[in-house]
C-alpha cells in the first residue's frame, strides 16, 4: 500500500461527503411528499417548506459536480465509483422502495462503495482488497437496515415503503437478519486467511473481530427470540457499534 497522503485524504473526505450529501438531497427531493407523512421525516427542510425543490436540486447538482471533481483529482476510478453510487442510490434504490423489499439489496451497493473508496484512493486499484471491504459493508447493511425497518415499520407503511424482506415483522425476517449478520462476520474475518492481498488481519485482530461478531449475533438472536420493537432498536445501535469498532480494529491492526 502507498504512503499516507494528507492531501489525497482531504480530497477523499470532502469529495465523499459531497457525494453522500448529493445522494441524500436527491432522495429527499423525490420523497418529499412521502416524508411529510412520517413523524421522523416530516421535519426535513422540503416537507417543512424551508427550501424549494429547485433550490434543493441546484444544491444537489452543485455537490455532485464538486464532489466528483474532488474524487477525479484523486483518480478517474474514484470519480467513476462516486458517480455509480449516486446514480444507484437516487435513480434505482429510491424509487424501488415503493415497489419491492429488494430495494434494500440495491441500496446496499451504494451504501458499501464509500467503505472501499479509501483503498481505491490510496492505491488507484480496484483489487481484491477493495472487494473485501465492499463485502464487509454490503452484508452488514441488512441486519442494520432491517432492524431500522422493524423499528420504524409503522412509519414506513404510512408512506408505502416496502423495506422488510417479507413485508412483515415475522420470524422469516428475523431469520434473514441472523443469516446476513453471520455473513457480515464471515467477511470481516476473511482477511485473516491471507486471501485478500495487502488487506490482512492479525490473530489478535481476528479474536477481537470475532468477539464483536458474537455481540452482533447475540442481539440478532434476541430479536428472533422476542420479536419486539425495543430489541430491533437495540440491534440497530449494536450494529453501528459493531461496524465502527471493526473498522477501528482494522485500522490499528494495519498500522502496527
Amino acid at each position: 500500500m502507498s504512503e499516507f497522503d494528507f492531501e489525497i485524504f482531504l480530497y477523499l473526505v470532502v469529495g465523499g461527503l459531497m457525494m453522500v450529501s448529493a445522494s441524500n438531497i436527491f432522495n429527499q427531493v423525490i420523497e418529499r411528499d412521502l416524508d411529510a407523512l412520517m413523524q421522523r421525516t416530516k421535519g426535513r427542510p422540503l416537507p417543512m417548506g424551508q427550501i424549494s425543490v429547485n433550490n434543493a436540486l441546484v444544491l444537489g447538482f452543485t455537490f455532485v459536480i464538486a464532489g466528483l471533481t474532488f474524487l477525479y483529482i484523486i483518480s478517474p476510478l474514484c470519480a467513476m465509483l462516486g458517480a455509480i453510487s449516486i446514480f444507484i442510490y437516487a435513480c434505482v434504490y429510491t424509487p424501488l422502495k415503493l415497489i419491492t423489499p429488494l430495494s434494500v439489496f440495491v441500496g446496499a451497493i451504494p451504501g458499501a462503495i464509500p467503505f472501499m473508496l479509501g483503498w481505491v484512493a490510496a492505491t488507484n486499484e480496484l483489487g481484491v482488497e477493495a472487494l473485501a471491504l465492499f463485502l464487509m459493508q454490503f452484508f452488514w447493511q441488512f441486519p442494520h437496515f432491517w432492524a431500522i425497518a422493524w423499528w420504524q415499520n409503522d412509519e414506513y407503511e404510512k408512506a408505502g415503503f416496502k423495506m422488510l424482506p417479507t413485508g412483515r415483522k415475522d420470524k422469516s425476517t428475523t431469520f434473514q437478519i441472523i443469516f446476513y449478520s453471520f455473513w457480515a462476520i464471515i467477511m470481516s474475518i476473511v482477511p485473516y486467511f491471507n486471501v485478500t492481498g495487502d488487506l490482512s488481519l492479525s490473530t489478535y485482530g481476528l479474536v477481537i473481530v470475532l468477539m464483536l461478531g458474537m455481540f452482533l449475533l447475540f442481539y440478532s438472536f434476541q430479536l428472533f427470540k422476542t420479536s419486539t420493537t425495543q430489541n430491533a432498536k437495540v440491534l440497530m445501535y449494536v450494529s453501528i457499534l459493531y461496524l465502527t469498532l471493526v473498522q477501528i480494529v482494522y485500522l490499528i491492526d494495519n498500522l502496527f
